[in-house]
């Protein structure tokens, strides 16, 4: 198996996502990192979505889902202002 340049940038900013968010408890950056490693696919990108392997597939929803997780536990953690500039965003005033 021909090992791609992806797969080590993917795992850089992974390890740099764990980083900021288990010794500087920063969740925006954690988030951050963790979303651009989503863009270096760490498997064989010339394979389609449907023929990849279940395996595959769940770890890239997962660590999405830990991305939207971060994301939104950042917002609802927020400071008043950010926080109500959202909702008031979301209700149309």
């Amino acid at each position: 198996m021909k090992t791609s340049f992806n797969k080590f940038i993917y795992i850089g900013f992974v390890i740099f996502g764990i980083y900021e968010l288990v010794a500087r408890h920063s969740p925006g950056d954690a988030a951050t990192y963790l979303g651009i490693a989503l863009a270096f696919d760490p498997f064989d990108q010339t394979q389609s979505w449907e023929k990849r392997p279940t395996w595959q597939k769940a770890v890239l929803v997962i660590h999405l889902a830990i991305v939207l997780g971060l994301f939104g536990y950042m917002i609802g953690t927020a400071s008043g202002d950010f926080k109500k500039g959202i909702m008031d965003g979301w209700q149309g005033k």
